[in-house]
């Protein structure tokens, strides 16, 4: 059992039976005196997809979902379904691409450091690691004598997402790409 004052991004709990994603917490206090401070928390269902915003107090009590985290690496694209496999004991797993709508553009071939969570011997989700390593496929030439503050340019990484890069990198180049915010983070 865990207080919504417990609650942070990432934790699993349970609500009507289904299990809920935590994805954010605000902490509202309120001006009175005395009065007890609200959580404003906005979950997603894992099992629909579909997104609950709830506000509790501190002491509201909420179940833990018997949910277990295990490490999983990426695999394969099988027609929609993205493979995952399970790296303690080899059991493979399957994601729709509309499952994981906002974290396909980061997961490429051999990727490890997925965290997936199973509940009942089924694959709910996944946490992406912080940042992942990608190459560039297209971007337009480095321009000589651009510093590393300088401006920054679009470039296609190999699962075909978009960030903005530093002027002096060029295709081919491998860099670090922040899961969370989507940016460059560095040269790998």
């Amino acid at each position: 059992m865990l207080k919504a004052s417990e609650l942070k991004k990432g934790m699993v709990v349970e609500i009507n039976d289904a299990p809920h994603s935590v994805q954010q917490v605000e902490a509202k206090s309120p001006s009175s005196c005395g009065a007890a401070t609200l959580y404003k928390v906005r979950f997603t269902n894992l099992k629909t997809n579909q997104k609950l915003d709830e506000s509790y107090k501190g002491e509201d009590i909420l179940k833990d979902a018997d949910c277990v985290r295990v490490p999983l690496q990426y695999s394969y694209l099988d027609g929609e379904t993205y493979i995952f496999m399970n790296m303690e004991d080899y059991s493979q797993y399957g994601l729709n691409t509309d499952e994981i709508e906002d974290q396909h553009a980061y997961i490429a071939e051999g990727l490890e450091g997925i965290t997936g969570l199973v509940m009942d011997d089924a694959l709910l989700g996944i946490e992406l690691p912080q940042s992942v390593t990608m190459a560039i496929t297209d971007t337009a030439p480095g321009i000589k004598g651009a510093t590393a503050t300088g401006r920054t340019k679009p470039a296609t990484l190999t699962t075909g997402l978009e960030v903005q890069v530093p002027e002096y990198l060029e295709v081919g180049e491998i860099i670090k790409v922040n899961t969370a915010t989507g940016k460059f983070m560095s040269r790998a």
